[in-house]
């Protein structure tokens, strides 16, 4: 598939992103700063890597980029875990983030498992 704006893994990390930018928007910056923007990092990176891997011929290629969205989703998942143990955001949106990053996580590891690597 070329479109990868069609793929549902491209689609949640787009939302994951989007969720992170609102939590961020939310906080101090004094903080938060460091942490604020290595999460914005990953949470871009997760979608990025998807559409970057769908572009790839082979399937050891497309693996490689998916481990690294995956990689940057496990990143995101600590730094979400950190937030968290500060009580710095309400549990009210650091777990529908924490769902969604266990959901991204699932499909591109089901994903990875597919790909004859």
């Amino acid at each position: 598939m070329k479109d990868f704006k069609k793929l549902q893994m491209w689609q949640n990390g787009m939302a994951i992103t989007d969720m992170v930018f609102d939590i961020y928007e939310e906080l101090p910056w004094q903080k938060v700063v460091g942490l604020k923007e290595q999460s914005i990092r990953s949470a871009i990176s997760i979608p990025s890597n998807v559409a970057e891997g769908n572009s790839r011929r082979s399937e050891k290629d497309k693996h490689r980029f998916m481990e690294f969205s995956l990689g940057s989703a496990f990143e995101l998942e600590t730094q979400t875990l950190i937030l968290d143990r500060r009580d710095w955001v309400p549990e009210n949106r650091i777990k529908p983030l924490l769902q969604a990053l266990d959901e991204q996580q699932k499909m591109l590891m089901s994903f990875m498992a597919k790909l004859k690597i």
